[in-house]
């Protein structure tokens, strides 16, 4: 058997991470072979660490890199992972194809779907194809939807999600305390958002459909990052799609796109609304949801992880949410309260 090549570790791993000692030996097993290198394959908000295996020989024939995923349990969960690999894989979206696992342990060896994302190719000359293959596979994955296959989006699991904006963005980061007033009208603000969002017809949401967890690949995109997905609103990826926490567009050429989704939709017969005007409304609403919950999750991953990089995204946020709670009158306190959080933040020497 062929001596090993030297293992390539991360910044902040050293030749004594009981992780990478194990996922080598792991690997080994699983390729039958040593001859192998590892090299970080790309950084993650969570405690997944992908690792990208450049092999002698190919493997089955024709891969000569693969990713390995190291989801250390108890803090992450691969079976999710592999199980919605598989509704993705029925419904015809290239997802990665897992070729061995160990859940124990939290190791899996997948198909490299490439090295570039969407959000580093996009840009004003091919936004419109890109996004085009990429609402063609979110039509497929919607109908492929099964009832009881994926955890619902319902009210418990969408309001733990609002909260963590005053919990972490208000509370922690910009470090204000709301009023009981104010946290009245929060809750109430949270009760008409989550009505919303139940309103509508329910299919299979990726829940991070965005350019960064899209790959160019053939056939186009890959699509990655999908262990949390569930059963819920129609309009969730559509919304995160075209709104996303790393590149922006103005809003004719995102009004523009998302009717292109919906007339797909409408000919696929996917549940959406007849009126596009309701279907806009109701990824605005949605979006809202989903732009509150990522401040939050932006300045936990600050302060409880201490990653700081997401953080400087939050005014990009910030510049979605305000539009819709301008423009519709039911959210005016909500926009009376980020009225307030701006001034104070700004006295305060926090960036909205």
């Amino acid at each position: 058997m062929p001596a090993s090549k030297e293992t390539i570790l991360p910044d902040n791993a050293h030749s004594t991470d009981a992780r990478i000692d194990a996922l080598s030996q792991w690997l080994t097993g699983a390729l039958g072979t040593r001859a192998f290198s590892l090299a970080p394959a790309s950084a993650d908000a969570s405690f997944r660490r992908y690792f990208r295996a450049t092999l002698d020989a190919p493997y089955r024939g024709t891969h000569r890199t693969l990713i390995v995923m190291d989801a250390p349990p108890p803090r992450e969960n691969c079976a999710p992972f592999v199980r919605i690999a598989a509704l993705l894989a029925d419904a015809r979206v290239h997802a990665p194809a897992i070729f061995a696992q160990d859940l124990e342990q939290g190791f899996l060896l997948l198909s490299d779907l490439g090295t570039t994302t969407y959000l580093q190719a996009l840009d004003d000359a091919n936004a419109h194809a890109l996004f085009a293959d990429a609402l063609d596979a979110l039509v497929r994955w919607q109908l492929a939807t099964r009832d009881g296959a994926l955890p619902p989006y319902d009210d418990a699991l969408l309001r733990r999600e609002l909260e963590l904006f005053p919990e972490w963005y208000v509370g922690r980061h910009l470090g204000e305390t709301l009023t009981p007033a104010e946290r009245e009208s929060l809750t109430a603000m949270f009760d008409r958002i989550i009505a919303a969002n139940l309103a509508q017809a329910t299919v299979f949401v990726h829940r991070d459909f965005m350019p960064r967890n899209l790959m160019l690949s053939t056939p186009n995109p890959g699509v990655l990052d999908f262990q949390d997905a569930v059963i819920g609103p129609i309009s969730y990826d559509v919304a995160c799609l075209f709104k996303d926490a790393f590149i922006s567009w103005p809003e004719e050429r995102v009004l523009d796109w998302t009717i292109r989704y919906w007339e797909r939709a409408r000919r696929a017969k996917l549940p959406v609304p007849s009126d596009f005007a309701v279907f806009w409304q109701d990824v605005e609403w949605m979006g809202l949801q989903r732009h509150l919950k990522v401040l939050g999750i932006f300045a936990r991953i600050l302060y409880r992880d201490g990653k700081p990089g997401y953080i400087d995204d939050a005014p990009r946020f910030i510049g979605y949410v305000r539009p819709v709670i301008e423009r519709y009158r039911e959210l005016a306190p909500l926009a009376r309260l980020f009225d307030r959080l701006e001034r104070r933040g700004t006295v305060a020497g926090y960036a909205f």
